[in-house]
């Protein structure tokens, strides 16, 4: 699954999914009383790809959850890390790598009667539904914004040899190719005969006509 645009992702926020499977967070017994808090450590599993187009967090991995989660006045605000493995395809040489991404959450999720939810479009805040924080939508912007468009195996990748295609990773600091002008081409084949080839001949003294 791509990440989405806020538009799209937020929106989803608001679909019903059932408490306690993998993002979804069930807070009643937080109850509505600002100040209440409980600590949450999760390991979930990802339903479907998060990410962008050349890395991503794949299908099925697990994500750790580390959060805070606390009533307030307006809503409930989820605070702590989310961390995950990332697998992507080198933008250089194009080779499969893998990595992990943490992402620092810090997000309110409205009550469905709060003056914020009432006052708010709904792609401009996260909302609660049936008591539930749903955070797969915000894992999803937050990776859409954390994730590199051009995703690199490791900083100072080399990318590949423009002329023959090959890692240059492996191909060794030696690696090159002779580049021939085409407007000399034809006379490649010459250049052996003519470099250093002079006669027997050459340089002997002019025979004696007297």
């Amino acid at each position: 699954m791509p990440a989405g645009s806020g538009s799209t992702s937020r929106s989803h926020a608001a679909q019903r999914r059932e408490p306690d499977a993998a993002f979804v967070l069930d807070v009643r017994s937080l109850g509505r009383r600002p100040g209440t808090m409980k600590e949450l450590r999760r390991t979930a599993v990802a339903a479907d790809r998060l990410g962008l187009e050349m890395i991503a967090v794949p299908e099925g991995a697990e994500v750790e959850l580390d959060l805070r989660l606390q009533a307030v006045s307006e809503g409930v605000l989820v605070t702590g890390t989310v961390t995950a493995p990332t697998a992507g395809e080198c933008s250089r040489c194009l080779e499969p790598f893998t990595d992990s991404q943490e992402l620092y959450l810090t997000e309110l999720f409205a009550y469905p009667d709060s003056a914020t939810e009432q006052t708010t479009e709904d792609d401009e805040v996260y909302r609660l539904v049936d008591d539930t924080v749903d955070l797969e939508p915000v894992i999803i912007d937050q990776l859409g914004l954390e994730l590199p468009l051009q995703p690199l195996c490791t900083p100072d990748c080399a990318g590949l040899c423009p002329e023959c295609g090959v890692r240059m990773a492996i191909a060794g600091s030696d690696h090159g190719h002779e580049i021939l002008d085409p407007r000399w081409a034809g006379l490649a084949k010459f250049a052996p005969e003519s470099s250093g080839s002079a006669g027997p001949d050459t340089g002997a003294a002019e025979p004696d006509h007297q």
